[in-house]
């Protein structure tokens, strides 16, 4: 018998699907096809590196949900869905990257089987994992079905955090400041990048005491002295050097949950322009995390952010911030609120953002985060604890 280590109690399961039932009915979807991983495993367990070929899950509004991918991988997903095995079902490997047949030929066929042909299907059609051949011919063999954009219907039912997801994500920060710990330590003028980054990933997947470490969405940021104001850049070869400052961006994941975390060393002795600018993120940063209350709108700590940035001369014209929890590559952003001056959700207890102002200028740039939980009253809890600034090895 497969033994199944399932991450969530199954009344958690079963909350997260009520909930995703309940939008699919407002929006008038009979039939959801999810093709988003971390929706995938929000709503059913299911976790491998399974999501380069096509695959996903299907949620009814009476019967349990099923999971669909390539047959080899349905292996895994008896393994690691909470639905019995015959809701595991896999098509043959002849669909696979083949240029004679789809692999939503299969599915198609799937669902006309289950007397769902006709049925209104809601799709994700703006994420990284459903392609518009996928759609394409999908649409084309289920010409009696009516097809309605669901992008981020099932992200939006993720937003407020159940107790279990945030015990994750206190995890996942416990690795974040190890990581942290580690690289304030280690970096040091004429040590190669790319050996730092070795020690981030050794930190990061031994986890701490009671969390191993999984592997996070995105891949450590660390770039230096004008390659920070291009805040995407990953690491080569090269050594860190005297006068530079660098920005980490890096996040501990357990069980698929994240809690990204920048800090910025400089090497040296900054130069004044730089210390003003770090004084003013930090004040905004904190007046920022005075304004994420439950009550409050996303644009509030926005607001909060830029004004003594502009006090100080600074440009900022990014969002800051935006909801985290359980992610796959690339990106481990839940893609709904935004903290931006522009949106004004509001801010629910249980909501947990990635506050992230960073500052990338034309030659430089600087970063301190903090991953945020939104409590029933008062101010924000940040999950890391770790001095808020810019850290100096002179």
């Amino acid at each position: 018998m497969i033994h199944k280590d399932l991450p969530f109690s199954t009344a958690e399961f079963q909350r997260r699907l009520t909930k995703t039932r309940k939008a699919m009915e407002t929006a008038g979807i009979d039939v959801l096809f999810v093709t988003d991983p971390s929706n995938q495993n929000w709503l059913t367990g299911y976790d491998g590196w399974s999501f380069y070929v096509h695959q996903g899950v299907l949620v009814f509004l009476d019967e349990d949900p099923i999971w669909w991918g390539r047959r080899q991988d349905a292996n895994g997903g008896v393994r690691t869905v909470w639905m019995s095995d015959d809701r595991v079902m896999g098509y043959l490997d002849h669909f696979v990257q083949s240029t004679v047949r789809h692999p939503m030929q299969d599915l198609a066929a799937r669902l006309k089987d289950m007397g769902r042909g006709s049925a209104r299907i809601g799709v994700e059609m703006d994420n990284y994992y459903f392609s518009a051949k996928a759609y394409a011919v999908l649409e084309a063999e289920l010409g009696d079905a009516t097809f309605s954009d669901a992008t981020a219907l099932v992200n939006w039912q993720r937003g407020v955090k159940s107790a279990e997801e945030i015990a994750y994500i206190r995890k996942a920060a416990a690795i974040s400041e190890k990581i942290v710990d580690g690289l304030l330590e280690r970096v040091e003028p004429g040590v190669p990048k790319n050996e730092v980054v070795a020690e981030i990933y050794r930190d990061a997947l031994r986890g701490v005491d009671g969390a191993w470490g999984d592997y996070p969405a995105i891949v450590p940021l660390l770039p230096s002295g004008s390659d920070a104001a291009a805040p995407h850049l990953t690491w080569d070869g090269r050594s860190f050097a005297t006068g530079e400052a660098t920005f980490f961006e890096i996040s501990g994941c357990y069980r698929r949950y994240h809690a990204p975390f920048c800090r910025t060393l400089f090497l040296g002795k900054p130069d004044d322009f730089l210390l003003r600018a770090e004084a003013a993120l930090v004040e905004g940063l904190e007046a920022g995390l005075d304004k994420a209350r439950a009550g409050n709108r996303a644009c509030d700590i926005a607001n909060a952010l830029a004004a003594p940035l502009e006090r100080a001369g600074i440009e900022r014209g990014a969002r800051c911030g935006y909801p985290i929890g359980l992610s796959y590559p690339p990106d481990w952003g839940e893609r709904t609120i935004s903290l931006r001056s522009e949106d004004e959700s509001v801010l629910e207890p249980g909501m947990t953002f990635h506050f992230m102002p960073g500052l990338w200028m034309d030659d430089w740039g600087l970063e301190i985060t903090e991953s945020i939980l939104i409590t029933e009253d008062g101010p924000c809890e940040t999950f890391c604890n770790r001095p808020r600034k810019m850290f100096v090895k002179d």
